[in-house]
């Protein structure tokens, strides 16, 4: 390093330590939101440049000669070689769903300072960490599944218990985000007409790149962000036209047309609708969160929430129920560590990187991204009155149906905020009201709404601004949708493979249809009973997401873990285990306590005994409104138990075999055996991050080739 650039990381440094010395010492006096842009993104540069290149090029050395399975087996289909710009993009918006604008925002509760420091200290030492050493093994098996690695890798034992699990976690995921997804767009014209336009865009994308500008990436960006801007203005003419009935749209018929849209993404070419629909939204995600930051740094607001609140340690949040140990590391899953990401990581992503040596900025330059964007709900969510952020996440049977009540209610928990307050938040966003909109989208909606009118439009502008968040949050997670689904019929394909060998050729239309069927079949069934029935469905496996999705962390990271031992990289072992042993620890204490806990607001088997209990009595209790719903509790919180209980088995069982396994390669190294594929010569030449380096670029021109790279006749040294 040159002495410039010692200079300009110490400074980047001295600004993250700045704004954590801030936030974490501050106790009463007002402290600025931007301090907290500032200890992220200085956190965040500081472990993109040196962890992230210490793993890329120390821990895995990641090797550019080597072709990988897209420049390998490309079919047009799922194996197609992709400019890394076009990919990051792909891979940012499947991984950035729901999570990390959801969970930030309950956790709130406890405080801003637990969550922050979870979601940046969590995406850099592992869940960034877990996306990219995932992509890099599945890159070397030929882009295999998450559950097929651990089957091949671990053994079969372990490996049946991962691929079960694996799947079934999988469906409850992409079930839960349809979930959020059907609430957001239901009798939103304007929110249905500018999502659906992106479909028709991205095909646009998909030819333009693949037929009319092959290589023509900036070309195409500017026509997309154009045309997507374009759709979302004029989203805002048709819901003030006749023609907003035509895209108002109830629940049941939005869960038909996700159900079909998830079946064509999962068939069609990745190139013509799944990767550039995912890079075409990016822009719109990257942006806004990027113009949100920009906000905070004009508008500089205050975080209104203390720094840790009593429900930390009590454990009694309305919000939430359970402790900051472990409920705080479940609840913010996406933003930190996130099993799903593992899934896309060895799903769709390996099986279009250009090289290997692009695992850095597409796994770990994603995952950091993402935590970004957690960074900024955590911010939406605690500059707004902490008596109107309880006062919105907490259910009505808490805070009650009228703003007397919920100011009351609000007063309890140690926060005061008036009725004549309440009224007006729901006034100024035009929403009848604010009381218990409970899952965490609306209040970000709403501090993004303070952050954005603070700069353009002043209060006259916050109805406009918040209904704009809403639109932003469908569209942030129907791209997770869609890429899961393909995900899911990659994991399917690889298990019916063990049994048929025709369906491991992930080409074999048969086997195609039938998978992508099964899948979108499995989580539109879930979600369709969810939306007929408030208890049924996926309502009723909902209790479940948080602690399945870390547990799905757990496979990944063993995988990971057993891998760089049975590899040879023993003495880097400790890169993705020590993560492990945290996401154990934190996920089974978790589990342990949704299972035993005597408190009925934590554990499923107190909450059925209760009900049952009731039953016995003749009495009704809440949420039940009659006898039948009574059961249905009961049968619920006994299924969540079971599953729960059948999870941690399951994950047990693959972290016993993984153990076993290493202990073997540790023992006698010569007995590991790898499924990597041979190494062949790539004939690709492509940058390895989105700014080409000024040896890059030379090697590009030494080939004749755009800045997007490609496939060169003879391989350039």
């Amino acid at each position: 390093m040159t002495p410039k650039s010692i200079a300009v990381w110490v400074l980047v440094a001295l600004v993250g330590a700045a704004g954590w010395t801030v936030l974490a010492l501050s106790r009463g006096e007002e402290v600025s939101a931007a301090w907290m842009l500032a200890a992220a993104l200085g956190s965040y540069a500081i472990g993109y440049r040196f962890y992230a290149r210490f793993i890329a090029h120390r821990v895995l050395k990641v090797d550019k000669t080597r072709a990988t399975p897209a420049e390998r087996l490309d079919n047009g289909v799922d194996f197609h070689p992709t400019d890394r710009r076009v990919l990051f993009g792909h891979h940012f918006a499947a991984v950035a769903g729901a999570g990390p604008l959801v969970g930030p925002v309950l956790a709130a509760q406890m405080g801003y300072l637990p969550g922050t420091i979870w979601i940046v200290a969590g995406v850099i030492f592992a869940g960034a960490v877990q996306d990219m050493v995932t992509l890099f093994f599945s890159t070397r098996r030929d882009g295999r599944s998450l559950g097929q690695m651990a089957r091949d890798e671990i053994g079969p034992v372990g490996g049946a218990a991962a691929l079960v699990a694996v799947f079934a976690i999988m469906i409850i995921l992409l079930a839960v985000l349809a979930l959020v997804i059907v609430n957001a767009l239901a009798h939103s014209p304007w929110g249905v007409f500018s999502i659906g336009m992106t479909i028709p865009i991205a095909l646009f994308m998909g030819f333009y790149l693949r037929v009319l500008r092959p290589g023509r990436v900036t070309e195409v960006s500017v026509i997309g962000v154009v045309l997507l801007l374009l759709a979302i203005v004029a989203g805002g003419w048709v819901a003030e036209s006749s023609l907003a009935s035509t895209f108002t749209l109830e629940k049941e018929t939005l869960i038909i047309w996700m159900v079909a849209y998830g079946f064509v993404a999962s068939v069609l070419p990745v190139w013509m609708l799944l990767a550039p629909r995912d890079y075409l939204s990016t822009f719109m995600k990257i942006g806004t969160i990027a113009m949100l930051a920009l906000g905070v740094v004009i508008a500089m607001p205050t975080l209104r929430m203390p720094s840790v609140t009593e429900f930390a340690s009590r454990g009694d949040g309305p919000v939430f129920a359970g402790s900051m140990f472990p409920f705080v590391f479940i609840t913010i899953a996406c933003g930190a560590l996130s099993g799903f990401h593992a899934l896309v990581s060895s799903g769709t992503t390996p099986k279009m990187i250009q090289k290997e040596t692009q695992v850095r900025v597409i796994g770990y330059g994603s995952m950091l991204t993402e935590s970004f964007v957690a960074v900024m709900a955590m911010i939406c969510a605690t500059i707004i009155e902490p008596g109107l952020f309880f006062a919105v996440n907490s259910p009505a049977g808490v805070v009650g149906t009228t703003v007397q009540s919920a100011s009351q209610a609000v007063a309890d928990f140690g926060f005061a905020v008036s009725p004549e307050y309440l009224a007006q938040a729901a006034k100024d966003v035009e929403e009848s009201s604010l009381l218990s909109r409970t899952g965490g989208a609306p209040t970000f909606a709403l501090g993004m709404s303070e952050i954005f009118s603070a700069v353009v439009g002043g209060a006259g502008m916050k109805a406009f601004w918040y209904h704009f968040a809403i639109m932003f949050e469908a569209l942030f997670i129907l791209t997770t949708l869609d890429a899961g689904t393909r995900v899911g019929r990659f994991m399917l394909q690889d298990t019916l493979g063990n049994v048929h060998k025709s369906f491991k050729d992930v080409s074999w239309k048969p086997g195609v249809w039938l998978a992508s069927a099964l899948v979108v079949g499995a989580w539109g069934y879930f979600l369709w009973v969810g939306v007929k029935d408030p208890l049924g469905g996926i309502n009723q496996l909902f209790p479940l997401f948080g602690i399945a999705n870390q547990l799905l962390a757990a496979v990944a990271l063993a995988v990971c873990t057993t891998l760089l031992v049975k590899s040879g990289r023993l003495k880097w072992a400790w890169v993705t285990g020590v993560p492990l042993a945290w996401d154990v620890a934190v996920t089974l204490t978790a589990s342990y306590q949704k299972i035993f806990s005597d408190d009925v607001k934590v554990g499923f088997f107190a909450q059925r005994d209760k009900y049952r209990e009731g039953i016995e009595a003749g009495q009704v209790l809440k949420p039940a409104k009659n006898m039948d719903e009574m059961h249905t509790i009961v049968t619920n919180a006994t299924v969540d138990g079971v599953l729960s209980a059948l999870f941690a088995l399951l994950i047990l069982i693959v972290l016993l075999d993984a153990l076993r396994t290493c202990v073997k390669a540790v023992r006698n190294p010569a007995s590991a055996t790898l499924s990597e594929v041979p190494w062949t010569e790539s004939k690709i030449v492509a940058p390895a991050g989105l700014i080409a380096t000024r040896e890059e670029r030379a090697e590009l021109a030494a080939a004749g080739l755009e800045s997007g790279g490609g496939r060169v006749k003879e391989p350039v040294a």
